[in-house]
């Protein structure tokens, strides 16, 4: 399993309704995606930031997905340019 770890830091104050609206009107989208096993969508206000964390069930999938016209829509999404971040997961709980 690969994650991906999005993140949107900001200069200034987060607008926590906009992220919070983005997440509530995208999450559905996320639903049924080949390959894609998760995804987070969070807010960390007091270090200024928006993080999206997803997992994927390979490697394959997950970069298919993050091409470079991706990173550009979600720049004029959150109106910052995300870190995207690959990592191998080790292990996951899930007590679904």
């Amino acid at each position: 399993m690969i994650g991906v770890i999005v993140t949107f830091q900001y200069d200034s104050a987060v607008d926590r309704e906009r992220i919070l609206k983005i997440a509530s009107e995208a999450a559905p989208r996320f639903e049924g995606v080949a390959g894609l096993r998760s995804k987070v969508f969070s807010l960390d206000e007091s270090n200024v930031r928006a993080t999206n964390v997803y997992v994927w069930e390979s490697e394959d999938a997950a970069r298919a997905y993050f091409d470079d016209a991706l990173v550009e829509r979600v720049t004029a999404l959150y109106g910052v340019r995300p870190t995207v971040d690959f990592v191998e997961i080790a292990a996951l709980v899930d007590n679904s």
